[in-house]
């Protein structure tokens, strides 16, 4: 075996660069300290007037976050390629000798955020970011919403009546350790998809419904640039119409247009745009047993030419990230399809960037 050189590792760092590190790019473009003050207010560290080891910089730790999202790794798998893959070391600002974060140390991490409440603020730093760069929110805005699964429960059917009544089943209340492993806020609801076509070229006519179990990601993107520029996490039987009403609309949006499915088309969600000065786009629904009008037809088929651009949003979160919650509660859901949001947002920016120089 060759014995290392000095320069062996310079020499690697740039072959990954020349075949094309996307965390390289992520340092070039994004500027990760703008979220330093929100991450200090939100960890609160002490002085460190007491003694003790000092904590990790929290932009450090925000980063490595940053690596689990874009990886769907978890806690444990993160430590490891961190000590493995010099891509990742280079993106932390971490050498071959420095003291790497252990999987505890990320999961408490995650966990001090999650308790502060600070996706909200940190996804907020970014957009205005964003804005900053000259990415406003422009063309009106578009409504949708994707299931994310969660892992299963093995819930009885009492449990699972009290779950749905808001109340704690009452053989979980003396087992602690039973509770914290129960997630009381996902749900089950019916995904339906298209059915498949069959071996003799026909096509049943009803659709497949599929159970599914989690939670429920709901988005604004801008019509413009497509970035995320609101969003809720909700369980997965939540109604997509009512959370139109519940903060999902940007008002600061430079058009007043609102594109979404069906689902968002009810008496009360047209007459909050109304009222809100917003313009609706949204899909008309087909008259119960009777044909679709060809005008209302013509008409979904053109809003369904913009419509559809909120869909490479999710495709893109799935495919590219492999969002999934692996951890217990809504308010950790809400930190983990948070955390995707900004990074979807980073990538995005960092996309039109690369456009915008090469024209």
């Amino acid at each position: 075996m060759k014995q290392p050189g000095f320069f062996d590792v310079e020499e690697r760092l740039a072959r990954l660069s020349g075949l094309g590190d996307q965390l390289e790019a992520f340092s070039r473009t994004v500027d990760f300290e703008v979220f330093r003050p929100d991450l200090e207010l939100a960890l609160a560290y002490s002085d460190g007037s007491k003694g003790g080891r000092p904590p990790f910089d929290p932009v450090l730790m925000f980063k490595i976050l940053v690596i689990q999202t874009l990886n769907n790794l978890s806690d444990e798998r993160t430590e490891y390629l961190i000590n493995d893959r010099l891509s990742f070391m280079r993106f932390l600002g971490l050498g071959l000798s420095d003291r790497v974060p252990d999987a505890k140390t990320v999961w408490l991490y995650q966990k001090r955020l999650t308790q502060a409440g600070a996706i909200e603020r940190l996804f907020d730093r970014f957009d205005a970011t964003l804005r900053n760069a000259g990415y406003l929110p422009m063309s009106g805005q578009i409504l949708d919403a994707t299931l994310v699964a969660a892992p299963k429960q093995r819930n009885t059917n009492a449990e699972k009546a009290d779950l749905r009544a808001g109340r704690i089943p009452e053989d979980w209340q003396d087992k602690p350790a039973k509770m914290s492993h129960k997630d009381r806020h996902a749900r089950w609801t019916l995904k339906f998809t298209k059915a498949k076509r069959q071996d003799d070229g026909t096509i049943p006519s009803s659709d497949l419904a599929i159970p599914f179990f989690g939670y429920k990601s709901h988005v604004s993107i801008d019509r413009k640039f497509r970035f995320i520029r609101k969003w809720k996490t909700t369980d997965a039987a939540a109604s997509d119409g009512a959370r139109l009403r519940e903060g999902l609309l940007d008002k600061t949006n430079t058009a007043s247009s609102v594109w979404a499915d069906t689902a968002y088309r009810s008496k009360a969600n047209e007459d909050f745009m109304d009222k809100e000065g917003f313009v609706s786009k949204v899909h008309r629904k087909k008259p119960h047993l009777k044909p679709m009008p060809r005008h209302i037809q013509k008409s979904n088929a053109g809003k369904s030419v913009i419509r559809s651009r909120v869909e490479h949003v999710f495709a893109e979160q799935k495919s590219q990230t492999g969002l999934f919650i692996r951890t217990v509660g809504i308010t950790r859901a809400t930190m983990r399809i948070g955390l995707a949001n900004i990074v979807y947002n980073m990538r995005r920016f960092l996309f039109l960037e690369r456009l915008n120089a090469s024209a």
